[in-house]
C-alpha cells in the first residue's frame, strides 16, 4: 500500500521519500503494525487552522492533524502537517528544521500505531517513542 506526499497551498518539503517510507514501515513494524494507505498532506498554517475548525471544532494552529483510518494491525490515514508551524517550532525549540519535520512525520505515524498524547504520561511516552524513531533515520 502506498505512502504518498502531497501539498496544499505550499511547496513539497525536501525529504527523501523512499528513505522516509522505509523508516515509516520500520517504525510501524516495531509497533507490530503494517502500513496501509497513508497520505501526508503538507500545508500552511491557514489551511491547518481551517481543518482544525471544520473537523475538530478547534480554533487554533497546530503542527499536525491525523485522521486515523486504521483497521486491526494495518495503519492508514491522512496526516496534515503545517510546514509554517514546523518551521516556527524548529526555531522555538532550537532544532534543525529537518529534524523537526521528521519528528512531526513520525508523530503522526505513532498516533496511527495507537499512541496518544493527551495526558502528561502519554505525552512523555510519545516523546520517548519519537526520539527512538528519530535515531533510526537522523
Amino acid at each position: 500500500m502506498p505512502i504518498t506526499y502531497q501539498t496544499e497551498d505550499t511547496d513539497l518539503p525536501r525529504i527523501r521519500q523512499r528513505e522516509t517510507n522505509i523508516w515509516i514501515k520500520e517504525v510501524a513494524h516495531i509497533h507490530r503494525k503494517k502500513t496501509g494507505e497513508i497520505a501526508f498532506i503538507f500545508c500552511s498554517d491557514k489551511k491547518i487552522l481551517e481543518i482544525n475548525n471544520q473537523y475538530l471544532q478547534h480554533d487554533y494552529y497546530t503542527d499536525i492533524i491525523t485522521f486515523d483510518y486504521s483497521e486491526k494491525d494495518i495503519i492508514s490515514g491522512d496526516i496534515f502537517i503545517s510546514l509554517d508551524t514546523v518551521k516556527s517550532n524548529s526555531e522555538k525549540f532550537n532544532t534543525h528544521y529537518n529534524e523537526e519535520l521528521h519528528r512531526v512525520i513520525i508523530h503522526g505515524i505513532l498516533h496511527l500505531c495507537g499512541l496518544k498524547d493527551k495526558s502528561p504520561e502519554e505525552e512523555k511516552k510519545m516523546r520517548e517513542k519519537e526520539n527512538e524513531a528519530l535515531q533510526l533515520i537522523l
